[in-house]
């Protein structure tokens, strides 16, 4: 492998990198918008947004991309390739991020907004200080796992000859003939940003829950698979954890 190679990934790893952020920048929007609209009182804003995540859901990203990129220039609109990638990236992940969403709002206990309610909060007081200090802990694993598929997602945008990571390794496959090398070293850097996403999640969920008093034990560690105790059953509960 020489230099020109690794200047050539690292080349595509920051344009990758770029293309994750900025989609997952617009499907945390799409998801927070769609996912609060989907719990309103108003039937018409439910349908609305229930159509948006039906839609999305049921289609292709990888055909919307090209939908975006080739069809959309024929009604007088031109995007280039890294716009055109992240609008389907976003548009398709906020859509599965809205039930994210949805889910923990609507697991919140309802005597948190009675409560809320009894108070005199307006609805707004109520989602800002009461609903997503307690649902946003909840989202934090959900949206990990939905970040490191959107990751591997603009791999698709290589089709659309953006020079991200995946296309940067087909011009080096290409140019070599070492499939196997490339291909595992594309694996490995995959892997490395997905790793430091996932740590980062982390962090993020355990500022979280600190926040409302739920902080994460200081014995459990990231890489610890000990369940909490109260999810370790009744003999647990009454021993503390303790063996």
């Amino acid at each position: 492998m020489t230099g020109a190679l690794w200047q050539l990934f690292f080349e595509g790893l920051w344009i990758t990198v770029q293309l994750m952020i900025y989609s997952a920048a617009l499907a945390a929007v799409v998801a927070f918008g769609i996912g609060l609209a989907r719990t309103s009182r108003f039937w018409i804003v439910r349908f609305l947004s229930g159509c948006y995540v039906e839609f999305f859901r049921g289609t292709s990203a990888l055909v919307l991309m090209f939908w975006l990129f080739f069809a959309l220039p024929l009604l007088g609109w031109q995007l280039v390739g890294i716009w055109a990638g992240t609008l389907a990236l976003g548009l398709s992940y906020g859509a599965y991020g809205s039930e994210i969403v949805r889910g923990a709002v609507q697991a919140v206990a309802p005597a948190q907004r009675e409560a809320a309610i009894a108070l005199s909060f307006s609805p707004w007081q109520r989602l800002q200080k009461v609903i997503l200090p307690q649902a946003v802990p909840e989202m934090m694993p959900p949206f990990n796992n939905l970040l490191i598929e959107l990751l591997k997602g603009t791999a698709l945008a290589s089709l659309l000859s953006i020079g991200e990571l995946t296309f940067q390794a087909k011009l080096a496959r290409l140019s070599t003939g070492q499939s196997a090398q490339i291909y595992g070293i594309i694996l490995v850097l995959y892997f490395a940003v997905a790793f430091v996403l996932t740590r980062i999640m982390r962090v993020l969920e355990r500022r979280a829950k600190a926040s409302i008093g739920r902080a994460v034990p200081k014995g459990e560690g990231w890489f610890s698979r000990k369940l909490p105790v109260e999810k370790q059953g009744p003999e647990a509960l009454a021993t503390g954890g303790k063996p």
